[in-house]
């Protein structure tokens, strides 16, 4: 890289002065090396075709360029129609006006230039969707202003950086389907507002902090163990949810199903007991909760159904170990209008309120089939073909749950 630069600055000596003066001479270097280490995947569109060195200004002429003063300040890599190839090189770390750097997805391979830690002005970095490899470098935690990062659908490995989540301005933080491993930080101290690290291959517990600040909190598909914190019931200011498909146990905080703005919440494929709680929304009369959506189905919840998720629009409670009747308040939801699917196949459950006769709404999907019960036609028809053929458990299966749930074993 050393030999490469040297002979970039002696090309700018060739460059017409006019274009020297618009710009610094580490600035002309940078663009020359990207430009030689980036790759045009277009040939009918190519992005570089802009970047013409005998053009007076490039501030104004050159694509994806953004200059405050004649200094570079936002760099935009490739375009949806014009994807590139090639590596990052770390000349780009002398662009230090640089508050944004933005990649395209492409096919841009290789590390992450650990360089780039001397761009303390970033505000977001963002270079999602190529093929980046090795681990997310340690000095990123140098960029104290950072607001956004975005590494996500590359195929980075190792472990996330504790120091990166201390970061004073980071907001956003997505690094979704990658190859990360290991554990999370015990506390996470960044204001984030939204954490995306699906699809990955993380272990251990959820953080025992997390900031209130959080509204999007997205682990699921990963290999994560332990018992949901009590904390999670306080982050008030959460919309999504989503743990699923992980090896999380034990019982939902009593509290959580509860939060007023936590609209979307998925829990399924774990391996959580216990009960829903009896905690309710704190708004009175019918709950309609518009594009809402509850998925805690393939878990070995228990107990009784409460009437915690009256009005979620889809709610997935099938495969649990749910008993007792369907409160009359789910059934009501449905015939209203507010839930538009409920999905409690493969359960325990032993009755369900309707009047004989009684036809579900022709935009409502309602599946109760293989309870300990006979559920009535309509319930049938609209159950997805993951619920099978039996439209009832057998009645042995009912008496030994019934048994043992009695006598506590």
């Amino acid at each position: 890289m050393a030999t490469l630069l040297l002979i970039l600055q002696l090309l700018i000596l060739l460059i017409p002065s006019s274009l020297a003066q618009n710009l610094q001479p580490t600035e002309l270097t940078a663009l020359l090396s990207i430009k030689a280490t980036l790759t045009d995947l277009s040939p009918s569109n190519p992005f570089f075709s802009t970047w013409n060195l005998t053009a007076p200004d490039p501030c104004s002429s050159f694509a994806g360029l953004t200059c405050t003063l004649r200094r570079v300040t936002a760099l935009s890599l490739g375009d949806p129609s014009s994807p590139l190839a090639g590596t990052l090189p770390s000349s780009l770390s002398l662009l230090t006006d640089l508050t944004q750097l933005l990649l395209s997805p492409g096919l841009v391979t290789g590390p992450i230039p650990p360089h780039l830690a001397h761009l303390t002005n970033l505000r977001v970095l963002s270079l999602p969707s190529n093929r980046l490899t090795g681990p997310i470098p340690a000095a990123l935690s140098a960029l104290r202003r950072l607001h956004t990062l975005d590494l996500s659908r590359n195929q980075l490995s190792g472990s996330l950086p504790p120091t990166l989540t201390d970061l004073p301005q980071l907001k956003i933080l997505i690094l979704a389907s990658n190859s990360l491993s290991d554990g999370l930080p015990r506390t996470i101290n960044s204001p984030l507002l939204h954490l995306d690290l699906k699809d990955n291959k993380l272990t251990g517990p959820l953080p025992s902090f997390l900031p209130s600040s959080l509204r999007y909190l997205s682990l699921s598909q990963n290999l994560m163990w332990g018992p949901l914190p009590n904390g999670l019931q306080t982050l008030t200011e959460l919309a999504f949810l989503d743990l699923s498909m992980n090896r999380f146990a034990g019982p939902i905080p009593a509290q959580l199903l509860s939060l007023p703005a936590l609209s979307n919440i998925f829990l399924q494929r774990n391996n959580l007991s216990g009960g829903l709680g009896s905690g309710t929304r704190p708004r009175p009369g019918p709950r309609p909760r518009p594009g809402s959506i509850v998925d805690l189905s393939h878990n070995s919840l228990s107990g009784e159904l409460s009437s915690v998720l009256e009005g979620v629009e889809s709610l997935f409670l099938n495969n649990n170990r749910f008993s007792g009747e369907v409160p009359e308040v789910y059934v009501k939801s449905v015939w209203r209008g507010s839930t538009r699917l409920l999905y409690l196949q493969h359960n325990y459950l032993t009755g369900i309120p309707l009047r004989e006769g009684a036809v579900l709404p022709d935009t409502a999907s309602l599946c109760v089939s293989y309870n300990c019960m006979v559920p009535p036609p309509a319930m049938v028809l609209t159950c997805p073909a993951s619920a099978g053929r039996e439209v009832a458990r057998p009645s042995a299966q009912c008496s030994v749950f019934s048994h043992n749930r009695n006598t506590g074993d």
